[in-house]
């Protein structure tokens, strides 16, 4: 087999070293960013793995892999009854027949109260996940499998290339105390946020606000909509989040704007934007729609 020249070989390299050069650092963190954040969204225990969404009836519910049951898990992944979930009062309890294998926190489980979305009350058997799930004032029984269809055939994300124009340093203003604001999600629960201040940032020339949440870790979250929604950027909302403002000041990236779980499965609920959160402006950065 004959050996490719040197000097091509050299050319190769040359070019490949200035290909890298052409991208900066920033552009380095960021898609570095966009690959941990799609690797967490196929993790075992990612919203793909989503694969079920059951409204809970008051009184008793069943479940198990029989067709009958109020909420049917995957065939061969449970007995055809394996108990039921009792909703009294807002409260939900769930029941398990005996012999059948259900764990939390690594103990077996038979009767036990279940607070709606905590991750210290989850109902593990084999590669499913069970636990309540609130929408608004709807409880719902929600199902993480670990080989969900959606994640076996999901496909990959879609990005606007990195545009330093997006990454702003913004000015961040508290509230004098969290403002509640009731938003609906997109079944149409109603659901109560509080909003821990604002911030304000610069583009084309015009001012642009937008209201944020605090996290625990002293981070902002916000939901918001623009003028790409719908068109070329998932049409209910997208997400972003940034580091904890200091001194008020905070820098907002929207190459890091990323879809909400339910533009790629629709066993999720979201929220959607607060009015205020509704630029009039396209932001053609971050997340693309998803095919």
């Amino acid at each position: 087999m004959r050996s490719i020249p040197e000097r091509f070989v050299t050319s190769w390299l040359v070019v490949l070293a200035l290909l890298a050069a052409a991208i900066s650092p920033y552009q380095q963190s960021v898609e570095k960013w966009r690959q941990d954040y799609e690797a967490t969204l196929k993790s075992d225990d990612g919203w793909l793995t989503v694969a079920g969404l059951f409204w809970l009836h008051e009184g008793e519910n069943r479940f198990g892999s029989g067709p009958w049951n109020d909420i049917v898990l995957p065939g061969g992944t449970a007995p055809a009854v394996a108990g039921h979930f009792d909703l009294h009062a807002g409260k939900a309890v769930v029941h398990v027949n005996p012999g059948v294998p259900i764990t939390m926190n690594g103990k077996t489980v038979e009767e036990v109260e279940l607070p709606a979305d905590s991750r210290q009350h989850r109902l593990v058997m084999g590669d499913l996940v069970l636990y309540v799930h609130a929408s608004g004032e709807r409880l719902a029984i929600r199902m993480k499998d670990k080989n969900s269809r959606l994640r076996k055939e999901f496909a990959g994300l879609h990005w606007y290339p990195v545009n330093e124009a997006y990454r702003f340093q913004a000015r961040y203003v508290p509230y004098g105390s969290l403002r509640p604001v009731q938003i609906q999600n997109v079944l149409g629960d109603t659901e109560k946020i509080s909003m821990a201040g604002y911030i304000s940032f610069q583009l084309n020339g015009q001012e642009y606000r937008l209201d944020a949440e605090k996290k625990d870790s002293g981070s902002l979250f916000i939901v918001f909509r623009d003028l790409t929604s719908s068109k070329d950027t998932y049409a209910a909302a997208r997400f972003l989040d940034t580091d904890p403002p200091m001194k008020g000041v905070v820098e907002v990236d929207f190459n890091k704007a990323y879809n909400p779980p339910c533009a790629y499965n629709p066993f999720t609920t979201c929220p959607l934007p607060s009015p205020g959160n509704r630029l009039r402006v396209e932001i053609p950065a971050g997340e693309k729609r998803y095919h």
